[in-house]
């Protein structure tokens, strides 16, 4: 056999020796079998040369050849052994567990409080026969000006007070207008909540240019303002405690006449006066009245035949009497320890 051969085949196989030595993964001592016992390997590339070889000299030389891929072969097998074996005690070490150390607390989250108090709302009043109704956030200048009865130069349709998107669209101020929506779908009688964000150019510790809102409306054959001041007593008994009294002070709004704010028995002090009442043990907490005639009218009700009461109170200040909470921001500040307070 050629010397020059031999000594081709005794080099390739020290270097294959040596590299799967070497190898410290098993992607690697793949790669190293590929090298040279792959389809394209330097230890097939040396079967491929046996026609070069003269024929006498072609059993030795494929012999010897054999041999080498035999010994590779074998090596390379018993060093993915323990190679693979090492990988995995190695991998196993690492997801030991430590059953001494103690466990990780998973955090719970909780419902926002506007959220939790427009939910108890809407428990309150659906207790009471109340469906919930849900108008758009844009709305028109029909709808929640004109059809409930604010006139034309009012302030509240000033571009100071209301957000206008363009000429008679607007994004609601209140949600009255889904008491003019409802009564033009609907005929009497008629219990409804319309719960929803309402928008306002306003921005002070207790206003926000985006806020919440729930106007509620009654339309029925010989509804009075005792039922109004009876249904309120009943929502004041279970939001805030059975001790909470109402009282009605009278007051104007276009859509009701006539109008009353309605103050509840303050929920810091239980009517002797405080600092959050001023002193007086009152808090206001809503606006209320019997429907205007001329709303009716707008909506095809029969004002001589069917009358109602209205109201509409911010969620959110419902939310800060509850939970004595100070400033409106903190709704929206998304400060994770503010909103941890109100897990069950």
């Amino acid at each position: 056999m050629d010397e020059i051969k031999n000594e081709a085949m005794e080099t390739i196989l020290q270097e294959a020796e040596g590299e799967a030595e070497k190898a410290e993964s098993s992607r690697a001592l793949y790669e190293v079998k590929m090298k040279f016992l792959g389809r394209t390997g330097k230890v097939t590339a040396l079967l491929k040369s046996m026609r070069d070889i003269a024929a006498e000299q072609r059993p030795a030389f494929g012999k010897r050849v054999n041999d080498i891929r035999e010994k590779l072969e074998t090596m390379i097998a018993d060093l993915e052994v323990k190679m693979k074996k090492r990988e995995l005690e190695k991998k196993l070490a690492g997801e030991q567990i430590d059953v001494t150390m103690p466990g990780r607390r998973r955090e719970k989250g909780a419902l926002h409080p506007i959220t939790r108090t427009r939910n108890e709302l809407i428990d309150i009043f659906a207790g009471m026969g109340f469906e919930v109704f849900e108008g758009p956030e844009i709305e028109t200048e029909y709808y929640n000006f004109t059809a409930l009865n604010t006139p034309a130069d009012h302030p509240a349709r000033d571009m100071q007070d209301t957000f206008y998107i363009t000429d008679g669209l607007l994004l609601r101020t209140q949600t009255s207008a889904g008491q003019i929506r409802l009564m033009e779908k609907k005929r009497p009688p008629i219990k409804m909540l319309s719960p929803g964000r309402v928008f306002r150019s306003d921005d002070d510790a207790t206003h926000s240019p985006m806020f919440h809102q729930m106007e509620g409306l009654v339309v029925d054959k010989g509804v009075t303002l005792c039922d109004l001041q009876g249904m309120l007593d009943e929502f004041a008994h279970t939001m805030f405690a059975a001790t909470s009294k109402t009282r009605l002070r009278p007051s104007y709004f276009p859509f009701t006449e006539p109008s009353v704010e309605v103050d509840v028995s303050c929920t810091a002090c239980g009517g002797k006066g405080c600092p959050l009442c001023k002193g007086t043990g009152w808090i206001e907490v809503l606006g209320a009245g019997m429907v205007n005639r001329r709303v009716l009218e707008n909506c095809g009700v029969d004002p001589d035949e069917y009358t109602g009461f209205a109201f509409g109170m911010g969620i959110e200040r419902i939310a800060m009497l509850k939970y004595g909470i100070n400033h409106i921001r903190l709704f929206t500040e998304n400060d994770v320890r503010f909103l941890q307070q109100f897990k069950d």
